[in-house]
């Protein structure tokens, strides 16, 4: 006797599924050539990369230049009313291949 739930079904081969890798919150201090910090929150979605960058630059003192780079594009919206409502020095923005990358000064 055949039982045909023992045959393979062409066209039904599982497939191992990896869980997609999360991006991680990555802060480089002392970037040697422009002396500042570097959060990296590209990959991230709203209200993530701000709230990344609170918590990066939560103990720092006034005065410090942060570079935060992003993807999201909310984050052109939400990290300048960030620094407003902190009491940081926004710097600007620079947009490069899909990256944005904005400046800022640390208040107190």
């Amino acid at each position: 006797m055949l039982f045909l739930a023992s045959l393979p079904i062409p066209g039904t081969e599982i497939e191992e599924v990896k869980p997609a890798r999360r991006p991680m919150l990555a802060i480089h201090s002392g970037d040697e050539e422009n002396n500042c910090h570097v959060i990296d929150v590209r990959g991230l979605k709203c209200p993530l990369p701000v709230l990344k960058t609170a918590k990066g630059i939560a103990a720092l003192p006034p005065g410090v230049r942060v570079v935060v780079l992003a993807t999201d594009p909310m984050a052109a919206i939400d990290i300048p009313h960030f620094c407003s409502e902190r009491g940081h020095r926004f710097l600007g923005r620079h947009d490069d291949e899909g990256v944005s990358r904005y400046e800022i000064e640390t208040g107190g």
